[in-house]
């Protein structure tokens, strides 16, 4: 096979990728290893309870067991299926704060700063509330709603959050971040809007753009130190895509700097260990991890309804028809419906701290399983933490998975953030408009308050939010995988555009900023070429 450009990995960013470069006319050739996106859960907002452990649309990595879980490994979901990790997620639409890409700027990624990225978050999205348009966009293929459904439950929140001094934000994309706001969703109407749904579905009729799903890349293929194309697995028969311009790896930060640590590009000396040829000698392939670790604040409530009951029969049977007939209800919630970004500390230039408010709860340690009893959640992240880890292959084999090491907690910056995140959530929760409704503290519970008992409470309970980065790091040092223009270092004609060449983690869910790199990726690729 024979194409100008091959994009591997169909998700968040591949899927922006192909569609832009499709548009010059050039051959186009989209490799995903997971099937079309014709699995009905992905569709229903709601259905994403359905998607979080479920093999047939999910990579189901597990990170290693580690001093930071108390020993436990954590379920890592990623997107296996068109649309990756976007047809799984919880559809929340967070951009970041502009401190985040000025910070990138700083740390030496020309043309990242707010002011340069910020036309290609306007250019993807269709906002459909409209907003201020010097920040939010209209036309792009991205559909962006507020929920359409609020249950009184949030409305108290974020009442309660005001009245604990955070400052209420009508758009918390807009203008300013840092404050109280309800949720955003990447929707189209009542359906889930992946980037396969949106970029992928205006593109695909184009005659030449062709979509190879249930197509594991186990390879990428060199001439030299040029990278010519990849290899991938079809029906036991290994197939070769020959790329005439330019490889793109959209994989994400667990696939993308796997696939090139087994196809000799990455730190040499763990590659020759793995019987692996070393094609370029890159230390930092699958250092420099992050991920937003979470703990959780849950009450039991009383006097309103919940998701919770929502989910169970009668009322399930009512969301239904109120779906069917309105493209309403509790069918079309994803995960959070109002968020706070506040600062941990006095002294900090942005926030450090997101709380994202759910009005449900889930049983410790069960993900995608509500409870029976109303209850609300309050995950408290920090948003910018200093840990870091690292994402290694284990053996030469492609089909065999990377060992995930996040190091969650070891830097103590993050428990001091953490504590203080959920000091402040009890804050919000005290206040009057919620706290008639909340019985109890669930967890962590009253009794845990010292510093120790938070910390170790989180060790033990706490869980990611699956926004892992910066595998694949950028910038313009020796140490960095991409440069600026997102080219892996020493190596012609290949390089990574998807959330692994995050220098660092944004204020928020991920979703938002991938996107925003896969246009401008595909842009800067349309002006080198140019």
């Amino acid at each position: 096979m024979d194409t100008d450009y091959l994009v591997i990995g169909a998700g968040s960013a591949g899927c922006v990728v192909a569609a832009r470069l499709s548009e010059t006319g050039a051959r186009v050739t989209l490799l995903e290893a997971g099937p079309p996106d014709r699995y009905p859960w992905i569709h229903v907002p709601a259905g994403m309870l359905k998607l979080i452990r479920n093999p047939a649309v999910n990579w189901m990595y597990a990170s290693e067991p580690e001093p930071g879980t108390a020993g436990r490994a954590i379920h890592w979901p990623r997107g296996r299926v068109l649309g990756g990790s976007s047809s799984i997620n919880g559809m929340l639409y967070v951009r970041g704060n502009p401190a985040d890409f000025d910070g990138w700027s700083q740390m030496g990624c020309r043309g990242w700063s707010y002011d340069e990225v910020l036309p290609f978050f306007r250019k993807s999205e269709h906002y459909v509330q409209g907003g201020d348009p010097e920040f939010r966009g209209k036309g792009g293929a991205l559909k962006v709603e507020d929920y359409r459904t609020i249950l009184p439950l949030t409305h108290r929140f974020v009442e309660s959050a005001q009245l604990a001094g955070h400052e209420f934000r009508k758009d918390l994309n807009g203008e300013k971040q840092e404050g109280v706001g309800y949720s955003q969703m990447t929707r189209i109407g009542r359906f889930r809007g992946s980037t396969a749904q949106t970029f992928l579905a205006e593109a695909r009729s184009r005659p030449n753009l062709t979509i190879e799903t249930d197509a594991p890349a186990t390879r990428l293929v060199f001439d030299g130190t040029r990278c010519v194309g990849a290899r991938f697995k079809r029906g036991g028969q290994e197939i070769e895509v020959r790329a005439a311009k330019e490889v793109i790896l959209c994989g994400g930060a667990v696939n993308s700097p796997h696939l090139l640590q087994i196809s000799g590009i990455g730190p040499a000396q763990h590659l020759r260990d793995l019987g692996i040829a070393v094609v370029h000698d890159l230390p930092g392939v699958g250092a420099n991890l992050q991920d937003h670790y979470i703990g959780r604040v849950q009450h039991r409530v009383t006097g309103t309804i919940t998701t919770n009951q929502l989910a169970r029969f009668p009322r399930l049977l009512g969301e239904a028809v109120k779906y069917a007939v309105q493209g309403k209800g509790a069918l079309t919630f994803g995960v959070t419906t109002a968020q706070v970004f506040t600062r941990s500390r006095e002294g900090l230039a942005s926030p450090d701290l997101q709380l994202l408010f759910t009005p449900a709860s889930y049983p410790p340690g069960v993900p995608g399983v509500l409870e029976t009893e109303p209850g609300l959640t309050v995950a408290v992240c920090p948003v910018r933490p200093d840990s870091r880890g690292t994402i290694m292959a284990k053996s030469a084999d492609p089909f065999e998975k990377p060992a995930i090491r996040p190091n969650y907690l070891s830097a103590y910056s993050d428990q001091l953030v953490l504590m203080s995140g959920i000091r402040k959530t009890r804050e919000i929760l005290a206040q009057q408009p919620i706290a008639q409704h909340c019985a109890f503290e669930m967890i962590p519970g009253k009794d845990v308050n010292t510093d120790d008992e938070m910390v170790d409470f989180c060790r033990k309970f706490g869980t990611t939010i699956y926004h892992p980065v910066g595998t694949c790091r950028m910038g313009e040092d020796p140490q960095s995988v991409v440069d600026s223009r997102l080219r892996v270092r020493g190596i012609a004609g290949l390089r990574v555009i998807d959330a692994s060449v995050m220098p660092t983690l944004t204020t928020g869910n991920t979703n938002a900023p991938t996107i925003m790199i896969g246009e401008k990726g595909a842009a800067m690729i349309r002006e080198d070429a140019g």
